[in-house]
């Protein structure tokens, strides 16, 4: 069975917003290793339909990239992609995979299936596993801003606090830390 990893950019504030990231070569080869390191990818629809968009033109060539923002379009080209949605069946983007009906269930099974690990990216979506208690790992990429807006991490709570046991915070160039933690249990 792999390990569920939770990954998300995110500001001192807990803003998760897209936008407010640092997005140079080095955010973006720690993205390329995370996705490298697992077996498939996990988004809810509103992350998919957001990644849908932009990224496979990246991969074609359609739109113009700097070679690390490439390489990660194409390695996310191949990679499985899984969505959880209960309003949308079809998902044309090459690799992609509905995940439908009980969510504990569907996400358990794909864990099972999955031995390299299941990289977690939306955070929505992130709630919802974590109230089910079936995220093992967080991957947190915080960045040196505060946003001072949201949306923010676990906006819609937890039923109780989660322990986390640090096993390892790299600063990067750009004054982003990243923090992984696993889930203390």
């Amino acid at each position: 069975m792999g390990l569920l990893t939770f990954s998300i950019n995110l500001t001192l504030d807990g803003c998760v917003d897209h936008q407010e990231g640092v997005a140079d070569e080095e955010t973006h080869a720690f993205f390329t290793r995370l996705l490298e390191e697992s077996g498939a990818m996990l988004w809810g629809r509103i992350t998919y339909e957001m990644m849908e968009s932009y990224w496979p033109a990246v991969a074609r060539g359609d739109v113009e990239a700097p070679p690390a923002v490439r390489e990660w379009a194409v390695k996310l080209e191949a990679k499985p992609k899984h969505v959880v949605s209960s309003t949308r069946k079809d998902f044309p983007w090459t690799n992609s995979h509905h995940i439908a009906g009980d969510l504990r269930t569907g996400v358990q099974k794909l864990k099972d299936a999955t031995p390299a690990g299941v990289l977690l990216a939306s955070g929505k979506l992130a709630t919802e596993l974590d109230r089910l208690d079936l995220i093992d790992e967080y991957k947190f990429l915080v960045h040196p801003r505060i946003a001072g807006h949201g949306p923010t991490l676990y906006h819609g709570g937890l039923p109780g606090t989660r322990r986390l046991e640090l096993l390892s915070a790299k600063p990067l160039r750009c004054g982003a830390v990243a923090m992984h933690y696993r889930r203390a249990r």
